[in-house]
């Protein structure tokens, strides 16, 4: 809000009389206001303390997952990096991962739950899928989608680093 109306930190802190340090931790999400704060704050834009926290839990149309967030590393070892590229907090029906595979590394997984379909896209080297008993081999540019509630396994078979894109569909009603 304070970039929005064009204020620097220092006419915000003198708006309110919040200091500028505490704003900037605020604005970084390194430091939680007090209430007395907020509302020094809404006053400053010239709201309610209501209708600022209304503001500030509005979720953004537009949700970011950013490359070196360590937060969205589901697995990250010397075999295998799983880093989701869907937002964490959403309870969602889909999920969205990227899969890189050291040669001969192997991502192993257990049954999802009953009607989970997976859909894999190659877009570096080469892997072997094993959904249930069957097998196939895909290289760079194929996509498969397979049942993923029978154990399932990807492995790289090539002599460089496998890249793979990897949703996981949910069946509608399913408990993830």
């Amino acid at each position: 809000m304070r970039k929005k109306k064009g204020w620097t930190l220092e006419q915000l802190a003198s708006l309110s009389g919040v200091s500028r340090s505490m704003i900037s931790q605020i604005e970084r999400g390194t430091a939680n206001p007090t209430l007395a704060v907020a509302h020094r704050l809404a006053q400053a834009f010239d709201m309610s303390l209501g209708d600022l926290v209304e503001v500030a839990t509005q979720a953004p149309r537009i949700e970011i997952v950013r490359t070196d967030d360590r937060s969205s590393l589901f697995r990250d070892d010397t075999q295998c990096r799983i880093r989701t590229l869907s937002p964490l907090h959403l309870e969602k029906d889909v999920e969205f991962y990227e899969l890189r595979l050291k040669p001969k590394g192997i991502l192993d997984s257990a049954p999802h739950f009953e009607g989970t379909r997976e859909c894999l896209t190659v877009e570096k080297g080469a892997v072997r899928l094993t959904s249930g008993s069957e097998t196939t081999d895909l290289s760079r540019g194929d996509s498969a989608q397979y049942p993923a509630d029978v154990p399932h396994r990807i492995e790289n078979i090539g002599r460089g680093d496998a890249v793979a894109f990897l949703v996981d569909i949910y069946a509608p009603g399913s408990p993830h």
